[in-house]
C-alpha cells in the first residue's frame, strides 16, 4: 500500500466495473477510505443491482482497505447527496470525489429518441452535477477538497454519440466552472479524458491509439485528489496508456472588427473567410482517412 490519499475520504461513482472501479482500488490502495458507488445498471442504464458495489467492497476489504457500498443512482440529487453523505458519516469528512458513472445509448443525431437523449445526459451531466454539488457544500466548510470528473474525447465531437458528446462536453464546463467558483475555498477541480479498455470503448466505431487500461487512468486519478495536486485545477487531462496530455484552454482565436453602427450580412460575407476564417476540425479528417482505409481493405 501507498500514502498518497492517507487517511483521505473519497467517494468514486461508477467504481462497480471498469475504470471506476480500478479507481476506488486505488484510492484505497493509496490509505483512502473509499466510499463505491454503482448502481449496478448495464451499458444502457438498464437492470440495476447493487452487487457490483459489494463486490468491490469486499476486494477492498480482503486487501486491508476500509470501504462502504452505496447503490445509488447518481441521476438524483438524492442519490448524489447520499454518496457524499456516506463518507460525512463514515469518517466524519469528505476530501474528493471522482465521478465515473456513464451510460451509452448509441444512434445517429436523426435518429435518436428523447429515450436515449435524455438517460445519457442525467447519468453523466447530472450525475457529475449531483456528486459535485453535494460535494462542494461540505468542502466549502471544510476548507478544502478535490472534484475529479470524467470527460471524453468525444466532447469534441462525436458521429453517433450525440448525447454522449453533449453531456462530456458540459462536464467539461462544470469542472471549469467548479474550479473557478471553489478556488477560494481551497477546492480544485480537474477531468479526466480516458483512453481505456473498457465496456463502452469496446462499442467505438475507430481505432483508438495508445489505449491503455483501467488501471493506467486510476494512476492519474489518484494525483489529482492527492496533496501533490492541490494548486493544480481547471484541467483536462487525457490518460491513454503511456501518454497523458493536457488540453487547451477555450480561447478567441481571431476578431474582425466593423467600422460601421452594426455588422451586416453583406460585410460579414465579404470579409470572414479572407479575415478569421474557420478553425478546422480534426475529427472530419481523421473520420475521412478512416473511411479511406476502410475502403482499401475492403478493396483489397
Amino acid at each position: 500500500m501507498g500514502s498518497f490519499l492517507d487517511g483521505k475520504s473519497i467517494a468514486v461513482t461508477g467504481a462497480g466495473r471498469g475504470i471506476g472501479r480500478a479507481v476506488a482500488l486505488a484510492c484505497a490502495a493509496e490509505g483512502a477510505n473509499v466510499v463505491v458507488n454503482d448502481y449496478g445498471v448495464s451499458m444502457a442504464g438498464e437492470d440495476p443491482t447493487s452487487e457490483v458495489a459489494d463486490e468491490v467492497v469486499g476486494e477492498i476489504r480482503a486487501a486491508g482497505g476500509t470501504a462502504v457500498a452505496v447503490a445509488d443512482s447518481v441521476a438524483t440529487m438524492e442519490g448524489g447527496n447520499r454518496i457524499v453523505q456516506a463518507a460525512i458519516d463514515n469518517w466524519g469528512r469528505i476530501d474528493g470525489v471522482v465521478c465515473v458513472a456513464g451510460i451509452l445509448r448509441e444512434r445517429m443525431l436523426f435518429n435518436m429518441s428523447e429515450e436515449e437523449w435524455d438517460p445519457v445526459i442525467a447519468t453523466h451531466l447530472k450525475g457529475t452535477f449531483t456528486v459535485f454539488r453535494a460535494a462542494c457544500a461540505a468542502m466549502k466548510d471544510q476548507k478544502s477538497g478535490s472534484l475529479v470528473g470524467f470527460t471524453s474525447g468525444a466532447f469534441a465531437a462525436s458521429v453517433a454519440q450525440a448525447n454522449y458528446a453533449a453531456a462530456k462536453g458540459g462536464i467539461v464546463s462544470l469542472v471549469r466552472s467548479a474550479a473557478a467558483g471553489m478556488q477560494r475555498y481551497g477546492v480544485n477541480a480537474n477531468a479526466i479524458a480516458p483512453v481505456a479498455r473498457t465496456r463502452m470503448s469496446e462499442n467505438v466505431p475507430m481505432d483508438l491509439d495508445d489505449i491503455g487500461e483501467p488501471e493506467d487512468v486510476a494512476a492519474l486519478a489518484v494525483y489529482l485528489l492527492s496533496d501533490e495536486a492541490r494548486q493544480i485545477t481547471g484541467q483536462i487531462y487525457t490518460q491513454a496508456g503511456r501518454k497523458i496530455a493536457v488540453w487547451n484552454q477555450p480561447v478567441e482565436v481571431r476578431s474582425m472588427y466593423t467600422e460601421e453602427d452594426r455588422w451586416t450580412t453583406v460585410e460579414i460575407a465579404k470579409r470572414l473567410g479572407s479575415e478569421i476564417g474557420q478553425e478546422e476540425m480534426p475529427i472530419i479528417a481523421q473520420l475521412e482517412a478512416y473511411r479511406k482505409a476502410a475502403a482499401a481493405k475492403a478493396g483489397g
